[in-house]
């Protein structure tokens, strides 16, 4: 929580004691870096060749030749976003959420230039060690009158609205999103502070500068034009000329992230009085809107960078110097000639013929006679030049050698250069590209993995604030929402209920009833019934961010790729497949309860392939599918037509079998009715006869 100092018994903050709590913390940790900021300054103006405007063109360039030629070198091209399942397995929305997400990250980098900030933070990294850039979340909106007034049965307003005021009819409005964004920022390296630390992970606040013209800071700060008028901060007007132009007509603007504290603060350049202090506007998992900066060299001691012109200085200084005696040098390499004056030993046709041009210089020498008795010879003597030429020749060699010794501390080899001999073997030089540039790797890494940060935080902001439709619509994939398949699944039951209400009829009227069918939709639909829900997408984004996910790009895609080298993984990759496949068709016929293990083998293997990530979907889906009809019962093979025959005529002898069968059983019936019958007959005659033989009853 804030200190108690800086809040008011409301529960908000006191904007002049957090304003001057801020201004002491920016100034202390202006201090830290001071040094560090007036070494990058003038490691500036070396570079643009600005240290010195006189002496610019006898200076070597040695600090611009060397960042040349690790531009592309450390960074070349924009990083790819990568979205993969953590554990790779087959949910489906799992797989749909990843490539909904990578499909917007791609478009972010697209849409923010990452490119050009990524080749910013290059040259600041180069330059003075350090070069970060700055995250944030915009959303446009619109207003909507909901024409209604608020009640319980309503509820809140949905995701996607933000409650408004009031409209002009007295009915409730509503603000709906039109449009969201993430923004990548680069932040300049001496616009950004952090508070002093040993290790990032300790750094308790971060800061950026930010120019704000009068209508971008009134639109942001509507009241806070009267703060800078009252304290007459926020102006800054730089040192130079370039500086004065560029801040004409802006405010500079202090943004604030205080993570022990838990807020924000904006406060302008040099004012006791914040402009603004409220709750992070982004819940990001590691709190800053900044990844972990680029950093050079740096010690276990602090956070404050070394350049690399540091540790070459002194060699540049030195060739410097060299490069002046030789161009002073150079300017004696001219024909001086010394001849007699006044006697007319020299006539002015022969004069003029020694005078071409400037380059030549004519010395008169009045005392002539003392001339040449001290060595001089002749009517005309020139000055020799061999001495200068040999002298010259010296510094260009000493010049060289400390340009080999700048090469040996900055670990720049001659192939990083383009530069090889004729003599050199095609191995020799495959040697020294692999191992002449391993101190470039580290700088390489570390650029990777700040844009691999980079996508991570523009991923977490992405999962937590974007809308299903801007989803969406920014990655081109349409989903069904639970209404839509829930409706499907309805009419579905319908035609059940139809089919069964027809069987039903069927049997009342004595008829056959129809088989049963599966209920029939369309390829559309059928389609969307197989995706899952965008429902289900943004439920598992919002509750697991990028927690769930492994945000990556390629080890690779920040620098200028090997052609030979990926088109020998691609073969690797077709090789392995083809050579598997062609094993595993033969084992998969004798023995199908086998396809299953072969299909994760195959998986397996092709996970390890970074060229078949392309194709690891498809390998999914098609191992599915034979997995599955590998282990599905198969139906019994068709009879040959003698196995036909043979089968008809067991039918045949059956069938007659069946019908002697119940004839005799038929014959059993009528023997044994008759023989029922003949039994009463005889009983019938013989009561009959027993009644004729007794007397009568009234004798």
């Amino acid at each position: 929580m804030a200190d108690e100092a800086e809040s008011l018994p409301d529960g908000g903050f006191d904007l002049a004691k957090v304003g001057a709590h801020w201004q002491q913390e920016l100034e202390r940790a202006q201090r830290y870096f001071k040094s560090w900021i007036d070494r990058c300054v003038k490691i500036e103006k070396i570079y643009l060749q600005q240290a010195d405007q006189q002496s610019a063109k006898r200076r070597f360039p040695m600090l611009w030749a060397n960042t040349s030629v690790l531009q592309p070198a450390v960074y070349a091209r924009v990083p790819q976003p990568v979205v993969e399942r953590r554990f790779k397995d087959s949910q489906p929305v799992a797989r749909m959420a990843s490539e909904l997400v990578e499909r917007n990250l791609a478009f972010t980098a697209d849409d923010a230039d990452l490119d050009s900030i990524m080749r910013a933070v290059r040259d600041d990294f180069l330059l003075c060690a350090r070069g970060t850039v700055w995250l944030r979340y915009e959303a446009d909106f619109e207003p909507i009158d909901m024409g209604v007034e608020p009640s319980d049965a309503a509820g809140a307003p949905g995701e996607g609205f933000l409650s408004g005021g009031m409209g002009d009819n007295g009915a409730p409005t509503a603000e709906q999103i039109t449009d969201e964004r993430v923004c990548i920022d680069y932040v300049h390296w001496s616009d950004f502070l952090h508070s002093p630390a040993r290790r990032w992970k300790d750094v308790t606040w971060v800061a950026r500068r930010v120019p704000m013209t009068d209508e971008e800071f009134d639109k942001r700060f509507p009241e806070g034009r009267a703060s800078l008028a009252a304290n007459g901060a926020g102006s800054n007007h730089g040192t130079n000329q370039t500086e004065r132009a560029q801040n004409e007509g802006k405010t500079y603007v202090w943004e604030i992230w205080c993570k022990s504290e838990n807020y924000t603060v904006w406060s302008a350049e040099g004012s006791p009085v914040a402009l603004e202090v409220s709750e992070p506007p982004l819940k990001l998992t590691r709190f800053f809107p900044c990844p972990r900066p680029a950093f050079g060299t740096l010690s276990t001691g602090s956070l404050i960078p070394v350049p690399d012109y540091v540790y070459y200085q002194g060699q540049c200084d030195e060739i410097d110097i060299l490069t002046k005696r030789i161009n002073k040098l150079t300017d004696q390499l001219r024909l001086k000639v010394f001849y007699p004056s006044g006697d007319g030993s020299v006539s002015p046709a022969i004069e003029k013929a020694m005078r071409p041009d400037n380059d030549t210089v004519m010395v008169p020498i009045p005392e002539w006679a003392a001339f040449t008795d001290k060595g001089g010879s002749n009517a005309i003597v020139t000055l020799p030049i061999d001495q200068v030429q040999k002298v010259i020749v010296a510094c260009i060699e000493v010049r060289k050698q400390l340009v080999e010794d700048v090469y040996q501390i900055t670990g720049i080899s001659d192939i990083v250069r383009g530069d090889t001999q004729a003599s050199e073997t095609a191995t020799a030089q495959r040697i020294k590209s692999q191992w002449g540039s391993i101190r470039i790797r580290d700088r390489q890494a570390e650029l990777a993995r700040f844009a691999r940060d980079i996508v991570n935080l523009a991923g977490e902001i992405i999962c937590d604030q974007f809308q299903p439709e801007t989803l969406m619509l920014v990655s081109g994939i349409q989903l069904p929402t639970a209404a839509q398949k829930q409706q499907v699944q309805m009419q579905m039951q319908q035609q059940q209920m139809a089919q069964q209400q027809a069987a039903m009829r069927a049997q009342q009227i004595g008829q056959p009833a129809p088989p049963p069918q599966p209920p029939q939709l369309p390829p559309e639909m059928q389609k969307m019934m197989e995706q899952p829900t965008i429902d289900e997408v943004v439920q598992l984004l919002r509750n697991d961010s990028v927690r769930g996910f492994r945000i990556d790009i390629e080890t690779d895609s920040t620098i200028e790729p090997d052609e030979d080298a990926e088109k020998q993984r691609r073969m690797e990759f077709v090789q392995m497949v083809g050579g598997f496949m062609q094993q595993a068709g033969a084992i998969a016929q004798q023995t199908p309860m086998l396809v299953p293990v072969m299909v994760e083998t195959l998986l397996f293997a092709a996970r390890g392939f970074r060229a078949g990530r392309q194709l690891e979907n498809t390998l999914e889906q098609v191992g599915a599918q034979l997995s599955q009809s590998a282990t599905a019962p198969k139906p019994p093979p068709e009879p040959t037509p003698e196995q036909m025959i043979n089968l008809k005529t067991a039918q045949v002898k059956a069938g007659a079998e069946e019908k002697k069968a119940q004839l005799s059983v038929a014959q059993a019936q009528i023997e044994h009715q008759t023989t029922v019958e003949q039994a009463r007959s005889d009983m019938a005659a013989q009561a009959l006869q027993q009644f004729q033989q007794q007397p009568p009853a009234y004798q």
